[in-house]
């Protein structure tokens, strides 16, 4: 997909969101090449429990999930939604390549300079992997997808990701997701659990201000790519928690009534003192709520590879054998 693509899409979505009663940005307009840099400084920050607890469960869990992954079958494709660095998928790599394991890796990001560094990262590191990137997103890369019969094919989808979704869009990706996979293929997917709704708020609101800079990067990527003129320091990042939907949520909201010009749609846009742009969700699971999941979506859970800490779920799912 083009940048002028990416760009006129973004644009009207931009216009779509502005334009609505509540102001809303999709989450994936967070992930340019600044912003998939900035989560990466996420990724390592002590509040961010996530990271260290997928990173506890694929390095300790590597052997079984391969039997999984192997399970009646001599190979198999791994493909990886928004693979970022692949800090932690790089464990099961090494892994699958010290025990001679023949498959295939696919890389899938929306962000150019992410897919093109981990693919020369492998190159250099892991020699005899075969590896190929792809730059999309996540609908986009479903529909480039073509059925197989002669290879198990794996999906991650790890990080929590799937928590971005609201109830409604996880239900129709996965579908979409499942319409492309065939019998006996398999999707390794990350769940953020409900926990102490303090542990979850501080991984939002970092003390060191870095998941504010990831918010508000959204708005100086409108200024670079649309035109428009954002005064980033008339907005401020304002994330919520509610236990009991289980959504954590962020907002960019504007600190006075103000007036914001965007040239890509000739168009201003009047914002309200303390109006907020919803920009991200990440919903919390339980494991009940997994299981009728991936049920409802026509999978069935194959099992649940949990940290220490009961903070994550790495959940392995199937295609039902017809």
């Amino acid at each position: 997909m083009s940048n002028t693509t990416f760009e006129n899409q973004f644009a009207q979505d931009v216009k779509a969101g502005f334009s609505a009663h509540a102001k809303y940005l999709s989450s994936k307009y967070l992930y340019d090449d600044e912003g998939s840099r900035i989560f990466q400084e996420i990724m390592n920050l002590e509040e961010y429990y996530p990271t260290d607890c997928e990173y506890e469960i694929l390095s300790q869990k590597q052997e079984e999930m391969l039997q999984f992954f192997c399970s009646g079958k001599n190979s198999f494709e791994l493909l990886e939604f928004g693979a970022g660095d692949g800090l932690k998928t790089k464990l099961l790599l090494n892994h699958f390549v010290q025990r001679n394991i023949d498959f295939s890796y696919v890389p899938i990001d929306i962000s150019e300079d992410a897919v093109r560094g981990l693919v020369d990262d492998l190159e250099s590191q892991l020699p005899k992997l075969k590896v190929r990137g792809v730059v999309d997103d996540y609908f986009g890369a479903l529909q480039a997808m073509e059925k197989r019969h002669d290879i198990r094919r794996i999906v991650l989808f790890l990080g929590g990701n799937i928590g971005n979704f609201d109830q409604a869009y996880a239900h129709q990706f996965l579908q979409e997701l499942r319409k492309n996979l065939t019998p006996e293929d398999q999707v390794l997917i990350g769940f953020d659990l409900k926990k102490d709704p303090h542990v979850v708020i501080r991984a939002y609101n970092d003390a060191k201000g870095v998941t504010r800079r990831f918010n508000m990067n959204l708005l100086e990527r409108m200024n670079r790519e649309l035109g428009a003129n954002f005064k980033v320091r008339d907005f401020m990042h304002y994330p919520v928690y509610d236990p009991a939907s289980g959504a954590a949520k962020s907002y960019i909201m504007s600190k006075k009534k103000q007036e914001v010009f965007i040239e890509a749609l000739d168009e201003s846009f009047l914002f309200e003192a303390w109006e907020a742009i919803h920009t991200e969700n990440s919903f919390k699971y339980t494991p009940y709520m997994i299981n009728e999941l991936a049920q409802e979506c026509g999978f069935e859970v194959m099992y649940n590879f949990m940290d220490s800490r009961n903070y994550f779920s790495d959940s392995l799912w199937q295609v039902p054998a017809s």
